[in-house]
């Protein structure tokens, strides 16, 4: 490809912007594929506990929370371009680390380098698309950013597949040789996601730099040739005298010399409102209902593979839909795909809380009967006397139960028997945790206390069990949950994330925000199992709900329309 004219420099930086946002879909799916096999080899060969383990599959979300909180100011110091490379070139790393592991620390190591990847990924990336691109593609071109993390999600579940298949091939052939088998699967995993990043890195080194960071470095002439690239040239001497001419959101203009201005309403309602976009999209619950897919429809009636076949489906549907939101973001515009991406949230939402409302509608409550037969701390109940407790021959007993901190949830069925015991060995508190805790910094309990503690039987409901038509109904809803949010906020939330915030703030106003963005997804992915263990499933489908009424509220009555608008016509209107 001759990348000698705009169009074509144009499509280059897209395609590189795009393997950005493959490496951010591998980076969150990747784990999944390979943990049941990590797990084995980490147990069998290396006898780490179940805590480290923990910390391999959490180190992630902690690498990614603190390169957000740095991002920003990474990027202003260093450039968006530098930042990308590293950002690539640390991935890259980190899947030999991986790979490669013999121990506990390599791991945690190569993960913790993924984790960091992510998040300085998921800042510079729309940053520099936001800045760079011409205003009349800027809404596509970040959109493509979205879609390659849709598609990388479900290349990460295809390899997962794959090599799941080869296990299970393995172990009808040559079963002495699985525990061998496993441990080269999650390797070979960690591997075939090497690619993406070598290509990433390498295709940063021929982007141009960031226009807006080299004019606010008092390069204009730089800027000039960066613009040039994407635009015509008197499209780009256009634009760069428009740039410039906002002297005061530049570090050379008035928003020095008044000593920065930062608390001024061109700054603080952007800001604000890009926070406020990018908690609501989180907390429409997408990350929880991508996580928990096969559990929501197991609940909802369908069982065993017809799960699996639903949850691959949503994330097949929601790579679909992706293509459909980059081809009208730029013709319809951020606000109108907003509002209809979140009003069709709302209603699938409350659609799938009425359905699971209408099911366990249906189960009794026999917490305290149960509690009654609690006998040396430990409860034991055999089929029969389950069937009995029923009332019917095709039912289901969800039960939560504790001992002091430490809950546990199960789902039984007929023929199941229900067994508890009091733990005779819980994974130690760290030195760390302990040390936090005697601060009173750890809001995590000492997970010991459970040893001592009685069993309370916190939540026993038990009924007839969905049937499988329930189940298809339920998978509807969630299906059309996922193309409301891949039309609308799947997109919208980069473009939202970049195009908000002026040109002085930008780059640390992303990070702070899409640290927010990180946090509610945290918390809700969290508090997922404690809270449809206690009170059931309908009332976190109607929080979503009403969270998600707040996201259409905002698009519709304080979400500007920045279709075809440069960044600097954008800060013009909350000036």
């Amino acid at each position: 490809m001759h990348l000698s004219t705009p169009e074509n420099q144009t499509r280059y930086l897209l395609l590189v912007a795009g393997l950005g946002g493959l490496l951010y879909g591998i980076d969150v799916g990747i784990i999944a594929g390979a943990l049941p096999y990590l797990e084995a080899s980490a147990v069998q060969l290396w006898k780490l506990s179940s805590q480290q383990l923990g910390f391999v599959v959490a180190a992630v979300l902690l690498g990614s929370v603190l390169s957000s909180l740095t991002a920003g100011a990474l990027a202003e110091k260093w450039g968006r371009k530098r930042l990308m490379f590293i950002s690539g070139l640390l991935f890259s790393i980190s899947i030999p680390v991986i790979a490669l592991a013999d121990g506990y620390m390599p791991l945690l190591l190569g993960r913790l380098l993924q984790g960091i990847s992510g998040g300085l990924i998921g800042v510079v990336v729309p940053l520099y698309l936001a800045e760079s691109l011409p205003a009349a593609v800027r809404g596509r071109g970040t959109a493509i950013f979205q879609l390659l993390l849709t598609i990388g999600l479900v290349l990460a579940a295809a390899i997962g597949l794959l090599v799941a298949h080869q296990v299970e091939q393995a172990a009808r052939d040559t079963p002495a040789v699985l525990q061998a088998v496993q441990d080269a699967a999650w390797r070979r995993i960690f591997w075939l996601s090497l690619t993406p990043g070598l290509l990433f890195s390498a295709g940063v080194l021929w982007l141009a730099e960031s226009p807006r960071w080299l004019i606010a470095r008092g390069r204009p002439n730089e800027a000039l040739q960066a613009l040039r690239r994407t635009r015509h040239a008197d499209e780009a001497r256009a634009e760069l005298t428009a740039i410039s001419g906002q002297g005061e959101d530049s570090v050379s203009g008035q928003a020095q010399r008044d000593g920065g201005g930062l608390l001024q309403r061109r700054y603080i309602l952007p800001f604000l409102l890009a926070c406020l976009i990018l908690a609501c999209n989180q907390a429409t619950g997408i990350n929880s209902v991508l996580a928990y897919a096969v559990t929501i429809l197991d609940q909802g009636g369908l069982s065993g593979s017809m799960g699996n076949v639903g949850d691959f489906a949503l994330k097949l549907l929601n790579a679909l839909m992706t293509v459909l939101a980059v081809v009208l973001v730029d013709r319809k515009g951020r606000k109108f795909l907003l509002m209809l991406g979140s009003g069709g949230i709302v209603v699938s939402l409350l659609a799938a809380a009425l359905l699971f409302r209408g099911a366990e509608a249906g189960q009794a409550d026999i917490s305290t009967a149960l509690n009654q037969r609690i006998s040396a701390n430990a409860l034991q109940l055999d089929a029969d006397t389950l069937h009995t407790l029923a009332g019917n021959d095709d039912y289901q007993l969800d039960i939560a139960y504790s001992y002091g901190p430490m809950t546990q949830v199960r789902s039984l069925r007929p023929g199941d028997t229900l067994r508890i015991a009091p733990p005779d060995y819980v994974e130690g508190d760290s030195v760390i945790g302990a040390a936090f805790r005697r601060l009173h910094l750890n809001p995590f309990p000492d997970m010991n206390a459970a040893l001592q503690a009685p069993l309370q039987i916190e939540r026993a409901r038990i009924g007839p069990r969905p049937q499988t038509r329930h189940g298809w109904l339920v998978l509807g809803c969630l299906l059309a949950f996922i193309a409301s949010f891949a039309v609308g906020p799947g997109v919208c939330v980069w473009l939202a994330l970049s195009e908000l915030m002026p040109n002085r703030i930008r780059s640390n106003g992303m990070s702070i925000a899409l640290l927010i963005n990180q946090f509610v997804s945290t918390v809700l992915a969290a508090a997922f199992l404690p809270v449809v263990s206690l009170h059931g499933y309908a009332p976190m489908f109607f929080f979503w709900a009403g969270c998600t009424v707040v996201y259409f509220l905002a698009a519709t009555f304080l979400l500007p329309e920045t279709r075809g608008k440069t960044l600097e016509e954008i800060n013009g209107h909350f000036a």
